[in-house]
């Protein structure tokens, strides 16, 4: 075996540009297959991390209809309507089953002004319950009390990123005053930095407000984007959608109409952000099988020529009293070593690939021994059966032949 393996780095020593050819498919299949698929795994990773933010046993109802991009990325709103209103969330607070806490909210943007510097910012008008159903809460002062809401009073709490754009670091704008929707807010506290929600939102980003005061003071509005619902543990899912969709269709007179609002929950968004990883890796797959069939016919017809040019060889070898069977056992190590080599250094360089990608996007690093050993063993495989025509063609080539030649 040792003596194989010696002819058979010398053989393709002899011929590198043929042999770096052949790895080249082979290679860019295992980086392509290794690099998505734990790419895949990381958003993942990221996804399920994502969720966490969104709240323990949130669930969320939503004027209109709500899409996500096939890419798994922020929501769409389509449909809104302008009937959702405080007294429907309350109906639904206490009409849902194990229902613990709820705050509804309204959502848009706006810009917020200190001094010369205006940014543009998602602001959330909302209530006190609010830090408690999303886990999200205040690093610096306070959030938005029930008093702030029963006396619409003009206080902001603002996310960490719109708090260091306007005053340069969080510490500096408590106490400080901003402009809203040309009236003056107190700046009474500054959340804690939180990143971006399965929803595609920077929480960083949003700036927040007493529900009351932006309805009443600032757009003399009614309605409202939604409510977020806090559910008990031991809460069905089931149940609590089809009550919820009961009471909401109730209150707005939807029979025989599709519905006017969404309900989601975590799990439902986490599925959808399954769905569109699943087709990136369904993607990857199909790529990196082309690679691999390219690669394999690369390794064929490479050790095709291999045969013919070295007819003189194999001719001497069964001279001196060579078996068949060594023959084929010499090609097949052959092929085996170019698409071994070529997965090998493919699955390497994936790594390095992953790791760039998952520091640049901020994703979990993730490595998985068993797919990247699988990777290799599917490269080794694919040489061996790409090298099984040649071998036995080479193994048939007779003495007499050769000499004759």
């Amino acid at each position: 075996m040792l003596l194989d393996l010696k002819i058979a780095l010398a053989s393709l020593s002899a011929h590198k540009l043929r042999a770096v050819l052949a790895m080249l498919g082979v290679f860019l299949g295992a980086l392509s297959f290794n690099g998505v698929q734990h790419v895949a795994e990381a958003m993942y990773k990221n996804a399920e991390a994502e969720a966490e933010k969104l709240g323990p046993n949130l669930f969320a109802v939503m004027a209109g209809q709500v899409r996500f991009s096939r890419g798994g990325g922020a929501a769409r709103f389509s449909g809104f309507v302008r009937n959702f209103t405080v007294a429907d969330a309350l109906a639904l607070a206490g009409g849902v089953p194990g229902v613990l806490a709820h705050a509804p909210y309204f959502t848009g943007t706006m810009p917020i002004r200190s001094g010369s510097t205006t940014v543009t910012t998602q602001f959330m008008g909302t209530w006190p319950a609010y830090v408690d159903i999303r886990s999200f809460r205040p690093d610096l002062g306070r959030f938005i009390t029930q008093a702030d809401v029963d006396n619409k009073e003009k206080v902001v709490v603002l996310g960490r990123k719109i708090a260091e754009r306007l005053f340069g670091r969080p510490e500096a704008a408590l106490g400080r005053e901003v402009l809203i929707f040309r009236a003056r807010f107190l700046v009474v506290g500054v959340m804690e930095a939180k990143g971006r929600d399965l929803t595609g939102a920077d929480q960083d980003e949003q700036t927040f407000l007493p529900l009351s005061t932006y309805m009443r003071r600032a757009a003399n509005q009614n309605f409202i984007s939604g409510v977020y619902l806090r559910l008990a543990e031991e809460a069905d899912l089931a149940q609590v959608k089809d009550a919820a969709a009961a009471v909401l269709r109730a209150r707005h007179h939807l029979a025989g109409k599709p519905d006017d609002f969404s309900l989601l929950t975590a799990a439902d968004t986490m599925q959808l952000r399954r769905e569109a990883l699943d087709l990136v890796q369904t993607l990857g797959a199909i790529t990196s099988t082309i690679s691999f069939a390219v690669g394999g016919m690369g390794i064929l017809s490479i050790m095709v020529l291999m045969v013919q040019a070295r007819r003189m060889e194999i001719g001497i070898r069964r001279a001196v009293g060579g078996s068949r069977r060594a023959i084929v056992r010499q090609f097949l190590l052959e092929a085996g070593l170019m698409a071994g080599t070529g997965g090998a250094l493919g699955a390497l360089f994936s790594v390095g690939l992953v790791q760039a990608v998952c520091a640049l996007a901020s994703f979990p690093y993730v490595f998985d021994p068993v797919l990247t050993l699988g990777t290799l063993a599917g490269s080794a495989l694919l040489g061996l059966a790409a090298g099984a025509y040649p071998a036995r063609q080479a193994a048939r080539i007779e003495i007499l032949d050769v000499l004759s030649s």
